[in-house]
């Protein structure tokens, strides 16, 4: 007794929704395989689940798929991709073979990795490390003579400001004396006199 037909809707239950497309997914997969072996077929397949998730099959290398989507792109007049798009994933791939062989030479500066590197290579990198250190050295040096110069500058203001604020006391401290001389400096028409008997009174 066979099994009866199945409604073709979305199942709600995940679980169920999850069991389902795992089998079908090893099934269509099964069937793709032996439809290429059977019959001599060329076969790309790509299913892509609810989760993001990508599975591809295909009948041949990496080479057999790019031939089938061009027969795709001839027989249907369809583009799924166009030459911007190929020339962005070419410069998109050199980026990163660059960006990789940066990182290996990076690590070759650290020291790291360099087991496999050859005598020519090990002269190349002590060269590229030796004329680093001198371009540090002479930044250094650059660096370390603006900062005596800073300081010269510095000590020379200090100076400067020292020698104001001792001549401002000073001009202070004689205001001071100047003050004090005066008043006690009193003229003597401004002096008390002691009392005297008046002389004409006497004679």
């Amino acid at each position: 007794m066979g099994r009866g037909k199945i409604e073709i809707k979305r199942i709600e239950n995940s679980s169920n929704r999850q069991v389902t497309y795992s089998k079908r997914k090893n099934g269509i997969i099964k069937k793709a395989k032996e439809i290429t072996v059977l019959c001599d077929a060329k076969v790309s397949l790509i299913i892509i689940a609810s989760s993001g998730k990508m599975v591809e099959y295909c009948s041949g290398p990496q080479e057999t798929r790019m031939k089938i989507l061009d027969k795709y792109h001839s027989q249907s007049g369809k583009r799924l991709w166009d030459a911007k798009h190929e020339n962005l994933c070419n410069e998109v791939d050199r980026v990163k073979k660059d960006n990789d062989g940066m990182q290996i030479e990076l690590r070759h500066l650290k020291g790291e990795d360099i087991t496999s590197l050859n005598h020519v290579d090990l002269m190349a990198l002590e060269e590229a490390i030796e004329n680093g250190l001198a371009s540090i050295r002479d930044r250094m040096s650059k660096y370390m003579d603006a900062v005596r110069e800073n300081n010269r500058a510095l000590e020379d203001e200090n100076k400067r400001l020292a020698y104001q604020l001792h001549k401002m006391m000073k001009s202070e401290e004689n205001l001071r004396d100047m003050n004090y001389n005066n008043n006690t400096q009193i003229p003597f028409a401004l002096r008390v006199q002691p009392n005297q008997p008046n002389l004409h009174d006497r004679m």
